[in-house]
């Protein structure tokens, strides 16, 4: 992805100075709701390391893989419930869109989908992690 192109997470800002930092590691989310957007990068540039590194240990998976075919389109942030600088827990919810290639299951009969999700953040060792979807 060309690191002046906007950022996936549709914040409109480059994907270098928006998630591409937290990606590469050079800074910390904030908020979860900038951790959520992160994710939701990741997941659409294909950075699964940092979707895995952000997952609190106790309910991340062991493996991750991308479902094949499917492209992410679009994120929108529905709410936020505390998750601020100064928080221990918050709780964000989105609607991710998709689309997926002919023939791949769990997509509408234009291949397109939404994932709609209300997931819990929490603060470990002073950085947001991903817990689960309320």
């Amino acid at each position: 992805m060309s690191l002046q192109r906007p950022c996936p997470c549709g914040s409109g800002t480059p994907y270098d100075a928006c998630c591409g930092r937290l990606h590469r590691g050079s800074a910390q989310a904030v908020t979860a709701e900038e951790l959520m957007r992160s994710r939701y990068a990741a997941y659409a540039v294909g950075d699964l390391d940092h979707v895995f590194r952000t997952w609190h240990p106790r309910t991340r998976p062991d493996d991750l893989v991308p479902p094949p075919g499917l492209t992410w389109t679009g994120l929108e942030i529905l709410d936020t419930v505390a998750g601020g600088p100064d928080d221990d827990t918050g709780v964000v919810e989105f609607r991710a869109s998709y689309r997926t290639e002919p023939g791949v299951p769990s997509a509408g009969p234009d291949h397109s989908g939404v994932l709609h999700e209300r997931s819990t953040f929490a603060r470990r060792a002073g950085r947001w992690v991903y817990v689960s979807p309320t």
